[in-house]
């Protein structure tokens, strides 16, 4: 049985996050903020840590840090769903933590039930993630951004293929691994449907685009495909490529509810090959549990399509690449820092052709 130590400085938050999480098959533990988070960890070494950001005494980016510096393990974040908890967020991620969860109500919710499944699924993953170091990482960041603003340049004119890529668990420090590569006049566009709540993936955008030579947007509306540009499917929604006139586009759609997962790569993927040539289509199935848009990969690849499914070695979980390649559906199979470069050189290759 797998141990989760609970830390948080809210005594109802605790009493509903062990009660979801022992009837989840779990033993728990419980620690009322980062200094007494550190102390639980040294005489108990729990399996996975669920961290709440704001606490007194010790908050949880603090505690974080610590964490992975002192007795690594993987951790799932407690945030509330605020421009200021996806900030914090996504420094967490950068930290080093897995994943996060966010409380429907704010720092404490009486709501939590609403996300039950969720907590239960994504501590599950932890348990069995590999952990992402980051050592160096601020400065490999604040490098890539030094980059990006130098970097950024106008596109290449005409469109030359489109990479739809698939991602969930471990997403943002991976998209970092495969996007910051591409340079600014790489001639493809990229669509990602990253499994991300409602109010998180503008930040993530945001972050991705000061990091990055290529523009990353989030979408919110319906979006002319240019070269050169990335656009990141807006959280609970689902992100589509579509015809409008002679033009192809993008558009966030409300979620299919036959689906699980959201933005739902099953649904992007299929949206592309209706409007999209297979040999213009790339397909790029990152970490992530579960089986999201495997099916459809394998099709893609089967129609004459490519694809590239994450290795084992980098994948936080490797759940979502592992299905894909168990299915045949990869045509490569590569480590996140090596992604980057073969869609450069698979779009560069399709330079010369017409414009989809």
């Amino acid at each position: 049985m797998k141990t989760v130590l609970v830390v948080d400085d809210s005594a109802l938050m605790r009493r509903l996050l062990v009660r979801i999480l022992t009837e989840g098959g779990f033993r728990t533990i419980v620690a009322r903020n980062g200094a007494d988070a550190l102390e639980m960890m040294r005489s108990h070494r729990p399996d996975v840590v669920t961290l709440d950001i704001n606490m007194p005494e010790m908050d949880g980016l603090t505690c974080l840090a610590r964490l992975m510096e002192e007795c690594p393990v993987p951790v799932v974040m407690c945030s509330s769903l605020t421009e200021q908890g996806a900030i914090a967020t996504f420094e967490a991620l950068e930290l080093g933590a897995v994943d996060f969860i966010h409380k429907p109500d704010g720092t404490v919710s009486h709501s939590i039930y609403r996300v039950e499944d969720e907590i239960l699924q994504k501590v599950r993953a932890a348990s069995r993630a590999r952990l992402r170091r980051a050592t160096g990482l601020r400065q490999r960041l604040a490098t890539a951004r030094q980059s990006a603003a130098e970097r950024k340049v106008p596109a290449a004119t005409s469109l030359q293929c489109l990479v739809v890529i698939g991602v969930s668990t471990g997403g943002p420090a991976t998209l970092e691994d495969v996007l910051v590569p591409l340079p600014a006049d790489f001639p493809g566009a990229i669509v990602i449907a990253q499994h991300m709540p409602a109010g998180f993936t503008a930040t993530l955008a945001e972050r991705l685009d000061r990091i990055c030579s290529l523009t990353v947007a989030e979408v919110t509306g319906m979006t002319e495909i240019r070269p050169g540009q990335v656009y990141l499917g807006r959280g609970n929604a689902d992100v589509v490529v579509a015809r409008r006139g002679q033009a192809l586009t993008v558009t966030s759609a409300p979620i299919d509810a036959g689906l699980l997962w959201h933005p739902s790569v099953t649904r992007l993927v299929t949206s592309a090959m209706a409007h999209v040539a297979p040999e213009r289509l790339i397909g790029v199935q990152l970490t992530g549990m579960g089986d999201d848009g495997a099916t459809e990969m394998v099709e893609l690849k089967r129609r004459g399509g490519r694809t590239i499914a994450e290795a084992e070695e980098t994948a936080v979980v490797f759940g979502m690449p592992k299905e894909v390649i168990a299915r045949g559906g990869a045509t490569a199979i590569l480590p996140s820092r090596r992604i980057g470069r073969e869609l450069s050189r698979w779009a560069t290759a399709q330079s010369g052709r017409m414009a989809i």
